[in-house]
């Protein structure tokens, strides 16, 4: 068993800044990155194998040209993103669709699903999740009128929480806050509201017609189900397109077959994944296993599978 390690794609943002170098020592392109794609085959940043027999080749074709790997997966593209958002500064208060939304007017892309763990953020940070209107009607005179006060929910949050956000939740990442994103292969995002920032002198783009369309109203709060809790590994959540745990290593542990493959993320710490040392700061895919893989150190992980 050999896991697939990869080289990061990172963005630069408006909002970004140099903390994915301090806290895992990434070689940064510059002093406001936002965003590391960790593991991503999107067209937007398609990670580039970084070791090994396929080294060299990009993830999408990897998925095109191997599909074994992946337990002959029957997706058109990749499913899965992983990213680290370093949150500098607040980001835009944005919203995303669903397949069917994003199919018929985004040129065929998947909509957007996506989780938020909270791997580090400020003494009384909070993040904004779900809006307070209660008709369509009520909701566009609220952005009409500039109320965003009384318009937006805001979440107090601290380190270790998790967040579900469905397509049609309002939602942003406030400053000082550092996220692992687990999401849908995609990258449609619709701003409602920037806070009026000038990047190069203007403002920049929003969508309001596109939120509207596709915002939930009212905004019901996701009831997470209690976590379900297996030895090691805690399932935070599970839905049609992913399968999120955190899992905290003490000494050696196994990890079940793997239909498709794994996503895994080193928060802390490191480990051996059968002979492959993990540190912090690793993101790796584990590919489809017919049996247990072992695993030992002391760490803490996120891993994500589809379905």
């Amino acid at each position: 068993m050999n896991i697939l390690r990869m080289n990061p794609v990172f963005k630069e943002k408006i909002w970004g800044g140099k903390r994915l170098n301090e806290e895992y020592g990434y070689d940064l392109p510059g002093d406001h990155i936002g965003e590391c794609w960790a593991i991503s085959a999107h067209p937007f940043g398609d990670c580039v194998i970084s070791e090994g027999v396929y080294q060299g080749m990009h993830l999408s074709q990897l998925w095109e040209c191997h599909r074994e790997i992946f337990g002959n997966m029957q997706q058109d593209v990749f499913p899965l993103l992983t990213k680290i958002i370093d949150a500098n500064e607040d980001l835009s208060v944005q919203v995303h669709p669903d397949d069917s939304y994003a199919a018929v007017n985004e040129n065929g892309s998947l909509g957007k699903m996506e989780c938020w763990y909270i791997l580090d953020c400020e003494e009384d940070a909070s993040i904004i999740l779900g809006h307070n209107a209660r008709t369509k009607e009520e909701l566009v005179d609220m952005i009409d009128n500039n109320r965003w006060d009384d318009l937006l929910r805001e979440v107090p949050i601290k380190k270790g929480d998790f967040f579900q956000i469905n397509p049609g939740t309002i939602h942003a990442i406030k400053h000082g806050t550092l996220v692992l994103e687990s999401q849908q292969s995609s990258d449609i995002t619709y701003r409602l509201y920037d806070y009026a920032r000038l990047q190069e002198g203007k403002k920049r783009e929003l969508h309001i017609d596109k939120s509207l369309d596709v915002i939930n109203v009212p905004y019901v709060p996701l009831e997470i189900p209690s976590e379900e809790v297996d030895g090691w590994m805690k399932k935070l959540y599970s839905c049609e397109y992913y399968n999120i745990w955190k899992a905290d290593l003490k000494g050696e542990e196994y990890i079940p077959e793997i239909k498709y493959f794994m996503i895994g993320s080193v928060l802390e710490g490191e480990a051996w994944l059968e002979d492959e040392l993990i540190r912090k700061g690793d993101h790796f895919i584990i590919p489809c296993s017919d049996s247990e893989i072992r695993i030992k150190g002391d760490a803490e992980l996120i891993f994500s599978s589809p379905e």
